[in-house]
This record gives structure tokens, sequence and C-alpha cells, in this order.
């Protein structure tokens, strides 16, 4: 009897961790030092969660974005993949999945993924936008267009502004790429990346005294970014 009632008591420890923790208890652990930016404890406690829960889509999702967060592209796609298994019908675990891919060099199978989201979720901006950023990574700017005018109609940010005049700018159509940086500012008048590629694209169309008050503009928002500061004084040594 007492050594049945040893095995039951090591069971017990076992799937409540150590010092009686369950597997809530390591995921909320995980949360709050990813709040904190600690990603190397939060994916500890995220595999604490997961040996104690080995079915918890939750931890392998939010250990996903911990590698993601810390570089690790190879672990984050196996989680993510780990959670498609478990929920196959989970739209975010697809688009993570796609960053993963993505950051990885991966834009085919990133594509893929964003795919699959936007099938599971079709007014799921965010993942039309990357799948333009993908498409545009393969040379395709015709679809890169399409998806981050897509991704405009759903959700008018400006992101996808900046992005689809990106993709404006490597087709060499300045006008709709400066209208889009345009766009761009008017929601979001600090958005300093906005400025630069408008001013590149004035630039590039001829404009330097534009180009100039653009990254000046840049400069005032972002006032310690050496590149910006370079960027200018290479513009006004052109309008000399």
């Amino acid at each position: 009897m007492k050594k049945i009632i040893f095995t039951l008591a090591f069971i017990c420890i076992l799937t409540a961790g150590a010092f009686g923790q369950t597997a809530d208890d390591y995921f909320n652990q995980g949360n709050t030092y990813s709040e904190q930016g600690d990603y190397n404890r939060a994916i500890t406690a995220y595999t604490s969660a997961i040996r104690l829960s080995p079915n918890s889509a939750e931890a392998y999702f939010n250990r996903g974005i911990a590698y993601y967060a810390n570089g690790d592209n190879t672990r984050a796609i196996a989680d993510f993949t780990e959670v498609i298994r478990l929920n196959p019908n989970l739209a975010n675990a697809y688009y993570n999945r796609g960053i993963a891919y993505k950051a990885s060099g991966d834009n085919t199978r990133a594509i893929a993924d964003y795919t699959e989201a936007i099938r599971l979720n079709p007014n799921y901006a965010e993942a039309y936008n990357n799948r333009g950023n993908a498409y545009r990574a393969n040379g395709d700017n015709t679809r890169a267009i399409a998806d981050y005018t897509q991704a405009i109609r759903i959700n008018n940010y400006a992101d996808a502004y900046v992005n689809r005049g990106n993709a404006y700018f490597a087709s060499g159509d300045y006008t709709r790429a400066i209208a889009d940086y345009t766009q761009a500012i008017q929601l979001n008048p600090n958005f300093a990346q906005a400025y630069i590629n408008r001013g590149t694209a004035y630039y590039a169309n001829g404009d330097i005294t534009r180009a100039i008050a653009d990254i000046e503009a840049a400069l005032r928002i972002d006032p310690n970014n050496t590149q910006i500061r370079r960027a200018l004084e290479s513009a006004r040594q052109s309008a000399q």
C-alpha cells in the first residue's frame, strides 16, 4: 500500500510541476516574462506548461511567438506547426508561421500560410498585407499591389499604403507611389518612413526640393537617425 501511495504522489507532483505549480501557472509566468521582453525565461515557462499540458495549443502558440522574438525562426515554425496540428482552423497560427517563414527567407511557404489564413478569415487585413510583402520579395509587384489594395479596403491603415507605395515605386510608377505615401502620412503624421519613402520617390521623379522637405520632416520625427541624416546630406548635395 505504501508503494502505491508513493507512486500516486509522484504522479501528482509531475502533473502539478515543481512546488505545486500548474500548467496555467507556468503559462501565466511565460506571458509575464514575454511582456517584459525576457523571452528566454518565457520560453522556459511555456516549456514547463507544455510538459504538464502537452495539448495546450495556447502554450505552443505563445512559445512560438517568444522563439520568433528571440530570432529562432526554426523553433517558432515548429511550434506554430504543432498549434496547427492541434487546431487546424486557427488563422493566427498560419499567419504567424507565415511571418516566421518570411523571416527565414522562404517566401513561397510564407505565401501559402498567409493564403490559408485568408481562407479561414477573409477579412484578415494583416495577412493580405504580409502576403503582399512576400509577393513583392518574390518580385511579383502585380500580386503585391492587389493584396495591399485588399488590405486597405478591409482596414484603411498606413502600413499598407506605404507597402503599396513601395510596390508602385519598384514598378517605376512614382506618381502612384507618392500618392500612397501621402495617404500614409495623412493617416499617421509621425510616420518617418513614409516621409523618407515619399522623399525618395520625389527624388526619383526629379523633384529635389520636395525630396529634401520630406527628408527634413522625417529627421524632425526621428532626429537621432543617422541614416536619415546621411540621406538629407546626399539630397542637399544633389540640389547644389
